[in-house]
C-alpha cells in the first residue's frame, strides 16, 4: 500500500484539485483500490465542488471523531465512504472532509488512530491519498505526513508561489528528518503556470519533482467546480496526462523508500502486486454519488400487514401446570454429631435487638426569594399599577 500526502500552501496552489486528479487517474492493478481522505482542517471542498452538491453533507470526517471515542472508528470509516469512480465500480473512493473549520479541534485525538486504520487497509489492496490542504502538516496533524510514504508539496511555478512555498517546505523537511522516517520521500508537484523551468525549481529547493502538471484552468475547473469526469475530452486532456505521469513517479518513489526502510533482506522479494493474497476482501457496499441518501432511522414496530399478508401474532405453546413441591424439613443431627432423637431444639433466649436513636432533624436554611418585579408602566387593565381606572386617570 502507498500512502501519499498532498500538501498545499498560500496562494491556492491547487492541492485539492491535484489530489482529486490523482484519485481519478491512479493506476490500479487487479483487485486494487484507491481512497482519498480530505484531511484539510479548513474544510473539505469536493462535496460542494466536484460533486456539485449532489450528496448531502451527512457523510465525512467529522463522524469519525465521535466513533473513535466509542471504539467504532474502523466500522464507521466504511459507512462514510463515497464511490466517485466514473463507472461506479467502487474502486475509487472518497472520504469527505469537514463542513466547518470549527470541527477540526474535535479531531485532535483522532488523527493518529485514523492513520493506523488506513495503514491496516494494506492487506485489502488499498492505496491512500491524503489531502492536507494548506495547514495540515503541523500541530496534531503532523502525524499524517510523518507516517506517509510520499509527501507531495503542490507549488505553482510563479515567483509568488515559489517564495511562499520555500519556508514551509524547509520546515517540513526538518520535521520529517527529526520526527518522521526521513525527508527522502518529500517531493514537488509543480503547476506549470510561471516561467521557471522544472530543473531550476528542483535545484533551488533541492528536492525531486514528482510531476509537472499542465496549467489548464478550463480542465481544472471540472475538478474544482464540477463537471463530467467521464468525458473523453477530460480524460485525454493534457492535465490528466501529466497527472498520470506524476502518479507513476510517486509509486516508484514509494516503492524505493519501502525497500530502504525494510532492509536489504527484502530487496529480492517479488513486486508488490504479486505479494497480495489471491482473494482480496470486497469493498463494503457504497452507494454511487447520485444515489447516496442520508441514513434513515429504524421505524417503530407496527403489527400491520407484512408483504401483503395480514400479520399473525405467534402463538405460544401452553406449558402444563406442575404442582409446586412442598418444603419438607430434613432432620439433622446436633452440631457435634450423634443421632437424631426426634426432637427439634428450642431456642429459649430471645434475640438481643438494639435500636439506634434517630438523628435530630435539622431544618434546611431558608432560600432567599427574588423580589417580585414591578409591572411595566405601559400595561393596561389589571396589569397596570392602578388597574384600568388608574390608566384612564393618567
Amino acid at each position: 500500500m502507498t500512502v501519499v500526502a498532498v500538501l498545499g500552501g498560500p496562494g491556492a496552489p491547487g492541492a485539492t484539485s491535484s489530489a482529486l486528479a490523482l484519485l481519478l487517474s491512479w493506476p490500479l492493478g487487479p483487485g486494487r483500490r484507491v481512497l482519498l481522505v480530505e484531511c484539510d482542517p479548513d474544510g473539505g471542498a469536493v462535496l460542494a465542488g466536484a460533486l456539485e452538491g449532489r450528496v448531502e453533507a451527512v457523510y465525512g470526517l467529522r463522524n469519525l471523531a465521535v466513533a473513535d471515542r466509542r471504539g467504532l472508528l474502523v466500522e464507521t470509516l466504511w459507512e462514510q465512504l463515497l464511490d466517485v469512480s466514473p463507472q461506479g465500480t467502487g474502486d475509487r473512493l472518497l472520504l469527505p472532509g469537514l463542513t466547518d473549520p470549527a470541527q477540526a479541534p474535535g479531531l485532535v485525538y483522532t488523527w493518529e488512530p485514523l492513520v493506523e486504520a488506513l495503514h491496516a487497509l494494506e492487506p485489502q489492496g488499498y492505496d491512500v491519498l491524503l489531502d492536507l490542504g494548506r495547514s495540515g502538516a503541523s500541530g496534531p496533524m503532523a502525524v499524517l505526513p510523518r507516517r506517509a510514504d510520499v509527501v507531495a508539496a503542490t507549488v505553482r511555478t510563479t515567483l509568488r508561489g515559489l517564495s511562499a512555498a520555500r519556508p514551509r517546505i524547509a520546515a517540513l523537511r526538518e520535521d520529517l528528518d527529526t520526527h518522521g522516517t526521513g525527508s527522502d520521500g518529500l517531493g514537488l508537484l509543480l503547476v506549470t503556470e510561471g516561467p521557471y523551468p522544472e530543473n531550476e525549481v528542483s535545484r533551488q529547493f533541492r528536492l525531486p519533482v514528482l510531476g509537472a502538471l499542465a496549467h489548464a484552468p478550463r480542465t481544472a475547473r471540472v475538478l474544482s467546480d464540477g463537471g463530467d469526469t467521464a468525458d473523453r475530452r477530460f480524460v485525454r486532456s493534457e492535465l490528466m496526462r501529466t497527472v498520470r505521469t506524476a502518479a507513476d513517479r510517486i509509486q516508484d518513489l514509494a516503492a524505493t523508500r519501502r525497500r530502504r526502510l525494510a532492509g536489504p533482506q527484502q530487496h529480492q522479494q517479488p513486486p508488490r502486486q504479486q505479494q497480495l493474497p489471491p482473494q482480496v476482501q470486497p469493498v463494503p457496499q457504497v452507494q454511487p454519488v447520485p444515489q447516496v441518501q442520508a441514513p434513515q432511522p429504524v421505524p417503530p414496530f407496527v403489527a400491520g400487514p407484512v408483504n401483503g399478508q395480514p400479520y399473525q401474532q405467534p402463538q405460544q405453546q401452553p406449558q402444563p401446570y406442575q404442582q409446586p413441591q412442598q418444603f419438607q424439613p430434613q432432620p439433622q443431627g446436633p452440631v457435634g454429631g450423634g443421632q437424631f432423637t426426634g426432637e427439634w431444639p428450642v431456642r429459649t433466649e430471645a434475640p438481643q435487638i438494639s435500636y439506634a436513636a434517630p438523628a435530630p432533624y435539622i431544618a434546611p436554611p431558608a432560600v432567599p426569594q427574588p423580589p417580585v418585579p414591578a409591572p411595566f408602566p405601559g400595561q393596561t387593565g389589571a396589569e397596570g399599577p392602578d388597574g384600568e381606572e388608574g390608566w384612564r386617570a393618567r
